[in-house]
């Protein structure tokens, strides 16, 4: 990376999975390297990050909210997105997109990198595609994209994945144009029924 790329920022996700270690902290943090081939001239779409969270202090300034929405689910605001990420969830049993791979990431993830870093004709690569999260992702949200894996049944799980994306574009925690904070599906689910009627 030094050699090719200028180092931009670090992004820590805290991933929330696994029971800990006995004799050690448990490792719950994993480092995202954001490098640029040229410092002065790259692509971000930071309004495409965003993240919508629930307020707690509710300034308002002459009776009105200031910088936040007052809604019958509650109060939110939107936020830019910071370089600390604690609001993915490994993909768990349960969830939709949950595969066999041992290093699975979760679809969240790899939509904030998409969306901040990828134009919508923009190709994304992934050279290590495991069990096809960035293609799948890319095609979810209108990218074209190339996944190199010398894995055999990898590549047929990725497959599998792409083919039954074409039903399903979702990707958990992220919706009507932003990115839910952690423990909020009801709220997503209301806010896709709106969408729907408009």
């Amino acid at each position: 990376m030094d050699d090719n790329l200028y180092l931009i920022n670090r992004i820590t996700w805290q991933r929330e999975k696994g029971r800990g270690a006995k004799n050690n902290w448990k490792n719950s943090m994993e480092d995202i390297w954001f490098g640029v081939k040229n410092k002065n001239n790259y692509y971000f779409d930071v309004d495409a990050v965003k993240q919508k969270r629930k307020v707690l202090a509710t300034y308002k300034e002459n009776g009105n909210p200031k910088g936040w929405e007052e809604t019958a689910e509650g109060n939110f605001r939107l936020t830019y997105p910071s370089n600390f990420w604690d609001d993915i969830s490994i993909p768990y049993w349960s969830m939709p997109e949950n595969t066999e791979h041992p290093t699975q990431k979760p679809e969240k993830l790899i939509a904030k990198l998409i969306l901040a870093s990828c134009r919508t004709e923009g190709i994304v690569l992934d050279p290590f595609l495991g069990s096809g999260t960035t293609s799948v992702v890319a095609k979810k949200l209108g990218r074209q994209y190339v996944g190199i894996e010398m894995n055999e049944e990898y590549c047929c799980l990725a497959e599998k994945r792409l083919s039954m994306c074409d039903e399903d574009k979702s990707v958990q925690g992220y919706s009507g144009g932003v990115f839910w904070e952690r423990n909020t599906l009801n709220l997503q689910i209301k806010e896709n029924k709106k969408q729907a009627q408009k």
